[in-house]
């Protein structure tokens, strides 16, 4: 099941990017007083009161033909197209502007959720000023202060009181994964040469975005759930032009899938992009299969393929633990493979494993590679359990969490898969300490 989306949209300059950053609680947009300094949309995962969305900070919408306004406005729109609620960002200080009211007309056709925020509410004198955004037709505003932080749990009370309920699907024993990637790396030909392989389709079923399908098939008797992505439908020029777009999509696919095939094109190698989207996969803990698109396209030779490898594990080295493929969606090359090994990483990534094994494991770890020491005091390993799948996460009791360097806890991870097969599947640690 997909995140509910959450997008802040406003003119320039009214804080939404120091608003995005208080919400994700962290600094990933760029802050700057200069008008306009955010042309593309920004993208995160966050959660309130156990409830996790995405959140989206846009370039802010204004009519006129300043440089970047009309890509800034398409970005927003693009935004709004995608969002679940949207959280209106006004200032106080400036009052309503033509640009805010502009920015409204274009709320008012988007037929969604709209919380009112008043932003740079600094003191208790300025929050009498608020009353006047009633005009905006938008309900109650939200008083806020980006740069003190204040309003805004009130502001996401609200937001997530509008999230839309999501019916419990009945227990589906069917594999969903999904193909993400960069624009043009070849999925659409994919998507197609895998249906066209594997032709018994049992129905297509609506997906929980809007006019999404994801198509379910069977292969040796196994079920499949093709996730749609923005591969597999054409949303116009300016969708197919808007790289960042392919984000969003990709990160609402992950959300829905198992495992997730991310789709690199062999011909252009491996880009910044590209990096940026397997991490959302990673982060979100998928089973992960690198898929290299248009092998049939390279001369080669008896070192191509192994060298290509050897970029992609340079290149991605948090994704060591994913399988590579090299297919040609002309040719049909290698992809009569891939259902078998989607299923194979599906089964890794719900491996359980049974406590008893698992404690040999990281005892005989332990008397290979003591355990380390800091400031006289070494780290104790009490014992592990497995306290989820999907993925595999294991909590480790120890005496002080603070004494597990990062390098003993991926020699640990290491040994943990050598003895357990957790191909395609990232596998979670987790240090407690033990009352």
């Amino acid at each position: 099941m997909s995140n509910p989306t959450v997008a802040i949209v406003g003119r320039p300059n009214v804080g939404k990017s120091t608003i995005f950053n208080r919400i994700a609680g962290e600094r990933i947009s760029i802050v700057e007083d200069t008008p306009g300094v955010t042309r593309d949309r920004i993208y995160t995962h966050t959660e309130w009161l156990g409830k996790p969305f995405n959140l989206i900070d846009t370039g802010g919408i204004q009519i006129g033909d300043e440089p970047f306004l009309q890509e800034i406005k398409d970005q927003a729109e693009l935004a709004i197209d995608e969002a679940d609620v949207i959280i209106f960002l006004v200032s106080v200080k400036e009052g309503i502007s033509d640009a805010d009211e502009a920015v409204a007309k274009i709320l008012y056709r988007a037929d969604k959720p709209v919380i009112l925020a008043v932003n740079k509410v600094d003191n208790v004198e300025l929050r009498q000023d608020i009353y006047d955004f009633y005009s905006l037709g938008f309900g109650d505003p939200y008083p806020l202060s980006g740069s003190h932080g204040l309003g805004l749990g009130d502001l996401l009370d609200a937001v997530i009181s509008n999230f839309p309920e999501h019916e419990v699907d009945e227990e589906d024993s069917a594999i969903r994964f999904s193909l993400i990637g960069r624009p043009n790396v070849g999925k659409s030909s994919l998507v197609n040469a895998i249906l066209g392989e594997n032709r018994v389709i049992v129905s297509d079923i609506a997906g929980t975005t809007r006019d999404a399908i994801d198509t379910r098939f069977t292969n040796d008797d196994s079920e499949f759930v093709m996730v749609d992505t923005a591969g597999m439908r054409k949303r116009g020029k300016v969708y197919e032009n808007t790289e960042r777009y392919s984000v969003m999509r990709a990160m609402k696919a992950i959300d829905n899938s198992d495992v997730v095939l991310m789709v690199l094109n062999a011909e252009e190698g491996i880009r910044e992009q590209d990096k940026r989207i397997a991490g959302y996969a990673h982060e979100a803990g998928r089973g992960i299969i690198i898929v290299v698109n248009k092998w049939d396209t390279l001369k080669k030779d008896n070192h191509t393929l192994h060298e290509f490898e050897e970029g992609i594990r340079e290149q991605f080295v948090y994704l060591s633990y994913a399988p590579i493929v090299f297919v040609s969606a002309l040719t049909k090359q290698r992809l009569s493979n891939l259902p078998a090994l989607i299923k194979e990483v599906n089964t890794n990534h719900e491996r359980r494993v049974q406590s008893s094994a698992l404690n040999d494991v990281i005892m005989d770890a332990i008397a290979v590679n003591p355990t380390p020491s800091d400031n006289g005091k070494r780290l104790r390993i009490y014992y592990a359990t497995q306290v989820s799948t999907a993925p595999p996460t294991f909590v480790i009791f120890v005496n002080d969490p603070d004494l597990m360097h990062f390098s003993y806890e991926r020699f640990l991870e290491n040994r943990i898969r050598e003895a357990f097969d957790f191909k395609g599947t990232p596998v979670h640690l987790i240090e407690r300490h033990r009352k």
